[in-house]
């Protein structure tokens, strides 16, 4: 009864997990699109305003959903935001 009960529950545990590994996968796809299309904008020299706004917000987004950690999209932000500013373009003000 009791391997009959553990198996059930390593089951619904690889259930959980496959559902959480799309789920977070998909954060991390988005933030990483949004980022890299703030990085064309940049080199390009277009105007970087709303590519970096729209970058910082999916990568807090994908932080607080635990897609990736606080910290790495706080770094991440910071180098998007100082690459912006480097290229002349206007850096948008991260989010604390």
């Amino acid at each position: 009864m009791a391997t009959k009960n553990r198996k059930r529950s390593a089951l619904k545990r690889i259930r959980q997990t496959v559902r959480r590994t799309a789920t977070k996968q998909a954060g991390r796809s988005a933030a990483r699109t949004s980022v890299r299309t703030a990085r064309q904008a940049i080199a390009s020299g277009e105007d970087t305003g709303d590519a970096v706004k729209a970058a910082q917000s999916a990568l807090d987004r994908a932080a607080k959903r635990g897609a990736i950690h606080k910290n790495a999209a706080s770094r991440r932000k910071a180098r998007i935001a100082r690459a912006a500013a480097r290229a002349g373009g206007t850096a948008a003000e991260s989010t604390p």
